[in-house]
């Protein structure tokens, strides 16, 4: 069974991962803060992510749209008519829950058992205003999904990176849902980042894509450490679909509060490119040169949450052990996700030679590899606090480093040692990389 969500809160408070967002002042309502070690996590989320979607590939192009968009973008996409909670009111308590999370059964207040209000539809997107003026014709949105940006800049990367179908877009960056129940830290909030794919082929092999792709991001979670047992893909029902997916399905992860969604993969079909096409009235077909025909591309879309593949990565990686009658904690990350790679430890701080050596270590190895140094400890409390965080290696310095000029290099995992000469040390850890 995964680790209790209060064990990670604690940790990530402790440790330096995550941090409640204006704290001093109470805090905000699920929204959080990386602090240094988290911000390095999901970092690397995100790194290794846009490696293999973007960097590994041939058929995927990048792209960075803006947050704020034509307000006719979200009339066009469905979102102003259609985006939408049905939220009651409970006339006791104050409180606000989705209609539809209730028991139908009996219209009470989970919290205190009153009586709740009829339901109303709640629209979930941020609302502002461009300009200096607050009025209805300057309305704009946070926007609550990345897609859009990609289905209007279609035709820009098509032209420019002069593409053929198959292709796709990548893009990684911040949404904004006015949600009615966020919570369970950071898997559901206001604020969140994205990581899609719009990935465009013909129709009548969108079906063939799909299913490769729901085993491609499948596997992704597998490279990177996750416990297959932990995962698995649930289709959506006819009754569940969005109104744009012909089909979808969902890459779930067990959570400390059961199988909850970690990445969506759906089948968009034409609607979002005819869409905008009607609303724009600019043509974003595509013309197939082989073919001679032109068509509305169908879509498949890959989208994962940044912040929910960091909390299962993080929570995943998380194991208590004893060794020698003592609790270990360890995050044993996979070596591209570890906040820290190397960190250097002088035997004892008190000896200048030992200090000095140590920190000429770490600015070498910093060069390459986030490396830390510190001694702020005895060495075995040294070894605890950086199993917690999920150093790959440590390397201590030692008095008979001065002699024979070799340091001894601590596996996170095994505990094994090495006594490695310094000549060698860059190239030894280098080759742990590899």
């Amino acid at each position: 069974m995964p680790v209790e969500m209060d064990k990670i809160v604690s940790l990530c408070k402790r440790r330096g991962f995550i941090f409640q967002s204006s704290e001093i002042y109470g805090g905000l309502g699920s929204t959080w803060d990386y602090g240094p070690l988290g911000v390095e996590l999901k970092r690397n989320v995100k790194e290794v992510w846009w490696r293999d979607v973007v960097y590994n590939r041939d058929d995927m192009e990048g792209l960075d749209a803006a947050i704020l968009m034509h307000p006719e973008v979200w009339v066009a996409s469905g979102h102003v008519e259609g985006f939408t909670d049905p939220l009651v009111d409970c006339k006791l308590c104050k409180k606000r829950f989705k209609a539809d999370a209730i028991s139908t059964n009996e219209n009470k207040c989970p919290e205190c058992g009153g009586e709740l209000t009829e339901a109303r539809q709640f629209n979930l997107m941020f609302k502002t205003f461009m300009g200096p003026v607050e009025e209805e014709a300057a309305t704009v949105y946070l926007r609550p999904e990345t897609a859009q940006g990609i289905f209007t800049n279609f035709s820009n990367i098509l032209t420019t990176m002069r593409r053929k179908l198959p292709f796709g877009i990548a893009q990684i960056g911040k949404a904004f849902r006015n949600e009615i129940t966020p919570g369970n830290f950071t898997f559901r909030t206001r604020e969140f980042e994205q990581m899609e794919i719009e990935y465009f082929v013909e129709a009548g092999t969108d079906q063939q894509w799909y299913e490769y792709w729901v085993q491609e991001r499948f596997a992704w979670y597998l490279k990177y450490g996750i416990n297959k047992d932990n995962l698995q893909v649930r289709e959506h029902a006819p009754q569940e679909l969005a109104h744009y997916a012909k089909c979808c399905s969902d890459i779930e992860y067990l959570f400390p509060m059961g199988w909850s969604e970690l990445e969506g993969i759906a089948n968009r079909a034409d609607y979002d490119l005819r869409q905008h096409s009607i609303h724009s009235n600019k043509d974003l077909s595509f013309f197939d040169e082989d073919k001679k025909q032109r068509y509305i591309p169908y879509v498949i879309e890959p989208s994962a949450g940044a912040d929910r593949a960091t909390l299962a990565f993080l929570i995943d990686a998380y194991r208590e052990e004893t060794v020698r009658g003592e609790r270990r904690v360890v995050l044993g990350f996979h070596k591209s996700l570890a906040p820290i790679k190397v960190a250097v430890l002088p035997l004892l701080r008190n000896r200048p030679e030992l200090v000095q050596l140590a920190r000429t270590i770490a600015e070498g190895l910093r060069k390459r590899f986030f490396t830390k140094y510190d001694d702020t400890g005895s060495i075995g409390r040294l070894y605890r606090r950086q199993d917690e965080i999920g150093t790959l290696y440590c390397i201590t310095v030692d008095v008979q480093s001065l002699t024979d000029k070799a340091v001894t290099v601590r596996d996170r995992d095994t505990m094994l040692q090495d006594r490695i000469p310094l000549e060698a040390l860059e190239r030894y850890v280098m080759d742990k990389f590899s």
